[in-house]
């Protein structure tokens, strides 16, 4: 769906997630998964996969006053790849955050909306002392693209096991320095 040019710049801003923007954030991952297959499973619960239980916080684009896109940070979980790679490689005691849940609609994207996203988390980390990194599935090159693009460091790249009948090809990325406050 396009919208009429009206000769009038796109607003975007990102702000704090609230449960009153689960329902179009769902909206907007249905398109995602529909164009381009992210997230690789489709949860049962898309709501609820986008408020893991390890979640610090979760920010949304709005594009003139609709929501365009989302991000997360949260804490580590069992079968993150990057906090563990990003461990051995600067100290065993080393604190990340996760940056997940990132996705931008279809037709918003080539406004910098994923960048601004990716920032605000990264810059949400520094603050608390974390620094992020995150896993991409290796056939996402377009977000690949973007995390190198912003300075990012492809830690490693590892085969994972996501279910006993599926297994994926999963880059690991940490953030080339703790990010500005």
């Amino acid at each position: 769906m396009k919208r009429e040019n009206t000769g009038a710049p796109a607003r975007t801003s990102i702000r704090l997630r609230t449960e009153e923007d689960l329902d179009a954030c769902v909206r907007v991952l249905a398109a995602v998964h529909e164009s381009d297959g992210y997230p690789v499973n489709w949860p049962d619960e898309p709501g609820g996969w986008l408020s893991q239980s390890s979640l610090l916080t979760a920010w949304v684009a709005e594009r003139d006053g609709r929501v365009v896109g989302h991000v997360a940070l949260s804490r580590d979980e069992p079968g993150d790849l990057a906090p563990g790679l990003w461990r051995a490689r600067r100290d065993a005691n080393a604190v990340t955050a996760v940056v997940s849940r990132l996705f931008v609609a279809p037709e918003a994207r080539g406004n910098g909306i994923g960048a601004l996203l990716l920032t605000r988390a990264s810059q949400d980390a520094g603050r608390r002392g974390l620094h992020p990194v995150l896993d991409v599935v290796a056939t996402d090159r377009a977000a690949a693209a973007l995390y190198e693009r912003q300075g990012w460091q492809r830690l490693a790249t590892a085969e994972q096991r996501w279910s006993p009948d599926r297994t994926v090809t999963v880059h690991a990325y940490a953030a080339a320095t703790s990010p500005a406050l």
